[in-house]
């Protein structure tokens, strides 16, 4: 036997012998292998089997206390825990989950100088959109009468130093809440003869007025309108 006789069956030998060796090592399919992996399918995709089994990660739930103490801490800045006007407060954020003090004192501060300049410039239209009916007649008889006698009311809005809620209250589904405004004006009336009968023209005057404010909670208008007033001397 040649050289290259004897390389290539020492080869082949060997060839067996891994063969062999490596099929014990490997072993046999059986038939209950599991399939093979999609390389394409995402590292964090759920197989089709954790799917079938319909687990449910259950996320953790805000404690119901904590939550309520979230929504309540703007009404306690505003009004002291354990007092009626708090106790009122909380109640009308439960019946409307959007009423927050700060919004709400906002929104006032906003309709009283419109209301106060709308009266003042005779202007019914914005006068109906911000008041009750009731409120409304007895501003509209006010204008009525001032424009019979001739009369002009120049004012000019200086500001609000304050606003602060005094009571609430609700009535089935009205809420009302009154408040406390001392604003800053000049305001002057004119007769006819364009002669200053009331006021001054130049002098800046406190006012300190109690409104109160109702809105129906079902209601999807947000708006306040204004149900009564009350001037309010110091």
């Amino acid at each position: 036997m040649s050289s290259n006789d004897f390389i290539t069956l020492f080869f082949l030998v060997a060839a067996v012998l891994i063969f062999f060796q490596l099929r014990s090592v490997l072993g046999r399919r059986t038939g209950n292998e599991k399939p093979p992996r999609d390389l394409y399918q995402p590292r964090d995709a759920a197989p089709a089997e954790a799917a079938d089994a319909g687990k449910v990660v259950t996320l953790p739930r805000r404690d119901a206390t904590a939550e309520d103490e979230d929504r309540f801490s703007a009404i306690d800045a505003v009004a002291a825990p354990g007092t009626p006007l708090n106790e009122s407060l909380r109640a009308l954020n439960k019946a409307d989950a959007s009423f927050t003090p700060k919004e709400f004192l906002n929104g006032a501060r906003m309709a009283y100088e419109m209301i106060v300049m709308a009266y003042a410039d005779g202007d019914r239209k914005t006068l109906k959109n911000l008041l009750s009916r009731e409120v409304y007649d007895g501003f509209d008889a006010a204008i009525g009468e001032r424009e019979a006698r001739g009369e002009k009311v120049k004012s000019t809005f200086v500001g609000i130093d304050k606003a602060e809620i005094t009571h609430a209250e609700t009535k089935g589904t009205e809420a009302q809440i009154t408040v406390r405004i001392v604003s800053q004006l000049i305001s002057a009336t004119y007769d006819k003869a364009d002669v200053l009968i009331e006021g001054d023209a130049e002098n800046v005057a406190e006012v300190n007025d109690l409104w109160t404010f109702a809105r129906d909670t079902r209601s999807r208008d947000p708006n306040w309108k204004l149900v009564a007033t009350e001037s309010e001397h110091e």
